[in-house]
């Protein structure tokens, strides 16, 4: 399972200076050289390009970055094999800009999901809790922490309590004490920094990793020298205490990958096939429920699918199907204006209201009046914006007689909204929305029922105001 879905580290903190791109290029190195066939792949939201440096390799073709990942480009095209055998994603500046388009917290966990790239993914963030930064560790199976001091450690609470918002668990969270100076003692119980660090994270309910990071001058050494070049711990600091502690840390990953047989892009990746599921069965159901005739002409539309222009749905969702688009029009020259094929200027009329019924939806509205019924008739916008009302008498319509005006009008409401002994459901309307004659069935499906069913609700808002 590991091998289809990435096991995903995040390396993150509000408070800048606390080590975390040191954490996040070194532990990639360790990983990879402790698990050769392990595929270990690092990329940064930041844009200090830290990570290049470490792992490009001179002459290397370049095929995208970082951002070409976040406007949807599967991460297997564009990871490079760098340095020491880290797999790297080249870093961006333009990352900006997807702050206000990328869409949701969850949207990373949904690219690696559906990615089928595998192996350890380190994500190194930018100093805040921008988006990207939140999607980061929404996707994470281990969100490591760097604090070095009391502010990157109070700084910890909003990354806990944007966990707590979303409702997931905390459990991936770890604080691990970086950059300690074993040089500062206190008196007391908490003799020194990462004692101190500990204490007070635990108090506060944070998970806290046993192992720690030392300040170390060979370290920082390597990142500031004439060939502006940034080398390893692993092959440039041998004998030093961060040696060790990243041996350590690197060794508590392992043991939690192996001990992980669904990372999280596996289960979202589950979840994601369960929903699927559950929209066509959906989609599916919506279909069986269509009507298989216009029930203005009465013709079946599998005798004519190419002209189904439009899908009605009474307010109940009781019937729903579609209406040929010639039947539909000529029920508005009827209905609306008197008009027959034999009035005068019949056919310009008839382009103009079968244009306008293409960009609005009809509402039929039947109810009883003092002494007949009457038809409440409105057109609105797409997006459920009322344009236009007029009150329709509908003389015979309660008894069930036919006048020759509005034969088809009501056919199609009493075939849509009939109830029992042949009465209307009462306090029920139909709505007649355009669609697409070559793909009828589309509007069925899941976004765009969903907009249909957001226009109905506005729709169904607006009867109630008018009535009270």
């Amino acid at each position: 399972m590991q091998k289809m879905f990435p096991y995903i580290i995040t390396i993150s903190s509000e408070k800048g200076g606390v080590g975390k791109t040191t954490l996040a290029t070194n532990l990639a190195i360790y990983l990879k050289t402790m698990r050769d066939d392990l595929p270990v792949t690092i990329f940064s939201f930041d844009n200090h390009y830290t990570i290049d440096r470490m792992f490009e390799l001179a002459g290397q073709k370049l095929r995208g970055t970082v951002h070409e990942l976040l406007k949807g480009v599967p991460a297997h095209e564009l990871v490079h094999t760098g340095q020491y055998g880290v797999g790297y994603i080249p870093s961006s500046t333009e990352l900006g800009e997807l702050g206000e388009t990328f869409r949701g917290p969850m949207s990373l966990t949904r690219m690696f999901a559906e990615s089928g790239f595998g192996g350890i993914i380190i994500i190194d963030t930018r100093p805040d809790l921008n988006i990207l930064t939140q999607n980061a560790l929404y996707a994470a199976d281990r969100v490591l922490i760097p604090v070095k001091d009391m502010p990157s450690l109070e700084n910890c609470k909003n990354i806990f309590a944007l966990f707590d918002q979303r409702g997931i668990d905390k459990k991936s969270l770890s604080l691990i004490p970086c950059l300690i100076d074993s040089r500062i003692k206190f008196d007391g119980i908490f003799k020194d920094q990462k004692t101190l660090l500990r204490a007070f994270a635990i108090n506060r309910g944070y998970r806290c990793m046993d192992t720690y990071i030392s300040k170390s001058p060979k370290v920082e050494s390597l990142n500031t020298n004439p060939e502006g070049k940034i080398y390893p711990i692993l092959t440039h600091a041998r004998g030093t205490e961060v040696f060790g502690q990243f041996t350590e840390i690197a060794r508590d990953i392992l043991r939690h990958y192996d001990a992980t047989p669904e990372p999280r892009s596996c289960l979202y990746a589950a979840w994601l096939k369960e929903k699927e599921g559950k929209r066509k069965e959906s989609y599916r159901a919506r279909l069986e429920g269509l009507a298989e005739r216009c029930l203005i002409c009465g013709t079946l539309l599998t005798e004519q699918p190419e002209q189904r222009g439009f899908y009605y749905e009474a307010s109940d969702r009781a019937s729903r199907g579609f209406l040929h688009s010639d039947c539909f029009t000529d029920l508005l020259c009827t209905t609306l204006y008197g008009m027959t094929k034999q009035s005068q200027a019949y056919g310009a009329a008839r382009m103009v209201i079968a244009d306008r019924a293409l960009r609005t939806v009809s509402l039929f509205y039947p109810q009883s009046g003092e002494n007949a019924a009457i038809l409440d008739y409105r057109q609105f916008s797409m997006e459920g914006e009322q344009l236009f009302s007029k009150d329709l008498p509908m003389q015979g319509f309660s008894e069930g007689e036919f006048d020759g005006t509005n034969d088809r009008l009501f056919l199609l409401l009493n075939e849509s909204l009939a109830g029992y002994e042949g009465s209307l459901r009462e306090g029920t309307w139909l709505a007649v929305h355009p669609v697409d004659a070559e793909a009828p069935e589309t509007v069925l499906k899941d976004e765009r029922y969903r907009s249909l069913q957001q226009t109905q609700a506005r729709i169904a808002q607006q009867l109630e105001e008018s009535e009270n």
